[in-house]
């Protein structure tokens, strides 16, 4: 890449250590999402422009007509009105600009949204998430400054500096002339600045983004930091990274500083040259003192629409910034895009899942294979327990069915069917996952039972948390199924989470079920009771349960025995006790290891 290739400006894109830059052709679609509002805004500022413009031109006739000793009739009151009138104008112009800023956010928001809610699962493993909330909420903020700060405004800006130049052309040429070369000199070193600012801009996003990851990291763990003694390490640093988002503001501060003095000093030099220059002319005869004031006043005209021009420069140079990180995002290929239309329908006496021969690695480390040659299969309506040591690819083996990831080589089947060939919606519609962690989302209750199940009733969904044992939650609650459970289940124990995340499972009623180590956090009792329910919720269904209790695998149909990726035995308790050392020895020490 080549210099100029790599330094393109507001108008181009530049990755690298500055980050990534969206060009304006990019950031033009994200300005119009109301073309009503954006029309009338528009309409606003050619008016207001028009109002501008004529209050000096009334003001030197007055002053020429008190130098003639005229009368002034109605020319006080009329200037009185227009200058109101242009005003209101003002007012509700910047009413409707607002407003379409906030469209402009909104678009962005739910865009962007989107996008990283469809994003293949590998991208999340391979970003922050505070990163990612930071796009979502202070980059798409930045956006609104366009509109805001000048951008739409500067239409009607641009009308008021083309009246107000040949208004000045009117009065005196020799005074524009050297109005137009003071200020050509500042606007150039002003273009100059921007592509500076640009990037600054963007470094200060990046840097906002590395302090929100921190503070999500520390807040998620808040318990383990607490009782790890690390609560003023972890301050400090993310202290550390506030200190480094200060400085990339700064250097924002210190580059936008230099545009200020610029257009001052721009704008002071020629007042003075004009006043000067003018005041001489007057002396001589050349223009009366009417004209001169009325160029003054058609200079100060000019001054705000250059304003404005130089704060649409400023605000596009920060969002291109910013917009660059959104794009990032966006422009990433969804979990869906290159995905099958076609719905899953199994085939008659095919087993509902099977691996023929799979092998997968982890994108973030494809050296590292976590699955070898994996061959087996689950007939339909049985439980298949799947047993291992940590790090054997059991809870991997899930997430391939799920296609949360497309396995490197051989096929996963549902039905019959290569899981790559059917549509993923249509896959996951006849799965029920309950992961290993057993994630709780904020809410309540009943947000949580009805994620999977949005039609369901409460009377539903009180049966399936007294299928799990937990109809006794509900009922000391005040709240019922209204009852909050805090932020990532936190005011739920362990097996309490564990077991609504079950409830949610069984509530979809699909008929295949995966259950990733569903009972590692219960105890006997809670065991006993949620075995029973899961005797009711497999029939009919296809069970694959991942778990490291003897008793819960001991009466499944089959158990696939893992280790380091490869299928070592298959077969059922009793035959895998005579035919496999590593499942006796799991067996003996009752039973399993924790899933990797």
């Amino acid at each position: 890449m080549d210099a100029m290739s790599e330094r393109r400006g507001i108008f181009g894109r530049r990755r690298g250590d500055d980050g990534p830059r969206a060009s304006l052709r990019e950031l033009l679609p994200y300005l119009f999402p109301k073309k009503g509002l954006l029309a009338g805004a528009i309409v606003l500022s050619v008016l207001g422009a028009a109002f501008s413009l004529a209050q000096p031109a009334l003001a030197q006739e007055l002053i020429a007509r008190v130098e003639r000793s005229e009368p002034l009739a109605w020319l006080p009151l009329l200037l009185l009105v227009i200058v109101v009138v242009g005003a209101v104008l003002d007012g509700f112009q910047h009413f409707l600009l607002q407003v379409l800023g906030e469209h402009v956010v909104l678009r962005t928001r739910r865009t962007l949204v989107g996008s990283l809610l469809r994003l293949p699962i590998a991208e999340f493993d391979a970003r922050r998430v505070g990163d990612l909330v930071s796009r979502v909420g202070s980059d798409t903020t930045l956006l609104r400054a366009v509109l805001t700060q000048g951008l739409v405004e500067s239409i009607g800006g641009l009308l008021t500096l083309v009246g107000a130049v040949i208004a000045m052309l009117v009065i005196d040429p020799l005074l524009l002339g050297l109005t137009v070369l003071v200020l050509g000199v500042a606007i150039a070193a002003m273009l100059a600045v921007m592509p500076l600012l640009t990037r600054a801009s963007g470094r200060a996003q990046e840097q906002v983004g590395h302090l929100t990851s921190a503070l999500e990291r520390a807040i998620s763990a808040v318990r383990t930091v607490r009782a790890a003694g690390a609560t003023e390490r972890e301050a400090r640093a993310i202290g550390d990274r506030a200190g480094d988002a200060f400085a990339a503001g700064v250097g924002v501060a210190r580059i936008s500083a230099l545009v200020v003095p610029i257009f001052g000093v721009a704008m002071q030099l020629a007042f003075l040259v004009v006043l000067g220059v003018g005041g001489l002319r007057v002396a001589t005869g050349e223009i009366g003192i009417a004209q001169l004031v009325g160029f003054l006043l058609f200079l100060f005209l000019m001054i705000m629409p250059l304003g404005q021009l130089a704060g649409a420069i400023s605000a596009v140079s920060v969002a291109l910034g910013a917009l660059g990180r959104i794009q990032e995002i966006v422009r990433l290929p969804s979990e869906t895009d290159a995905d099958a239309r076609v719905a899953l329908e199994p085939r008659p006496g095919a087993p509902m899942v099977a691996f023929e021969d799979v092998a997968f690695a982890y994108p973030s480390s494809p050296d590292r294979p976590v699955l070898e040659g994996v061959s087996f299969a689950v007939p339909a309506g049985t439980r298949t327990a799947i047993v291992g040591p940590s790090g054997a690819g059991k809870s991997t083996a899930f997430a391939l069915v799920e296609r949360f990831y497309d396995a490197d080589a051989g096929r996963v089947l549902v039905g019959g069917e290569d899981v790559r060939d059917v549509d993923r919606a249509s896959l996951r519609s006849r799965i029920g996952y309950v992961e290993q962690d057993a994630p709780v989302l904020a809410g309540s209750l009943r947000d949580n039972l009805l994620l999977g199940a949005p039609d369901a009733t409460d009377e539903q969904l009180l049966a399936a948390l007294e299928s799990v044992n937990l109809g006794e939650l509900v009922r000391r609650a005040a709240d019922g199924l209204g009852a909050e459970v805090g932020e990532g289940g936190v005011l739920l124990s362990g097996g309490e989470r564990q077991r609504l995340a079950i409830a949610r499972a069984l509530l979809a009623a699909t008929p295949i079920l995966l259950l990733d180590e569903s009972t590692a956090n219960l105890d006997a009792r809670n065991e006993a009771s949620l075995k029973l329910a899961l005797d009711v919720a497999s029939e009919g269904r296809t069970t694959l349960v991942i778990a490291h209790r003897l008793a819960t695998v001991i009466d499944a149909d089959q158990i696939v025995v893992l280790e380091a990726g490869r299928v070592l035995a298959t077969g059922t308790h009793a035959e895998l006790l005579e035919t496999s050392p590593l499942y006796r020895e799991l067996a003996a020490h009752q039973l399993l290891a924790p899933a990797a």
